[in-house]
């Protein structure tokens, strides 16, 4: 029952996660339509210069959260370790 459970706990995550993939990409864009008449009417200066400030906006947070990611990654097992190393020296009284 348990595996049962289990499987279609997965194949509802799957579809889940691939649902959006599916759809088309207008279905999903927020289609600012102050963004879209100046894109569309702007020449190719302009349209490099907001896809520069669309990099600008997008990797800080990107590299942030991948610097957090990785400190939680290299501390994960600190406070195990230091407990263990605890366990061991302290000396045990067996009477």
């Amino acid at each position: 029952m348990l595996l049962r459970n289990g499987r279609k706990a997965g194949i509802a995550a799957g579809i889940a996660m691939i649902s959006p993939l599916l759809g088309p990409g207008l279905l999903s864009a927020q289609s600012c339509a102050l963004c879209y008449t100046q894109a569309a009417s702007a020449g190719s200066r302009m349209i490099e210069a907001l896809r520069s400030g669309i990099l600008v906006l997008v990797v800080p947070p990107m590299l942030i959260s991948l610097g957090i990611a990785w400190m939680a990654y290299k501390k994960r097992n600190q406070f195990d370790d230091e407990q263990a190393l605890e366990a061991q020296d302290t000396p045990r009284d067996d009477r």
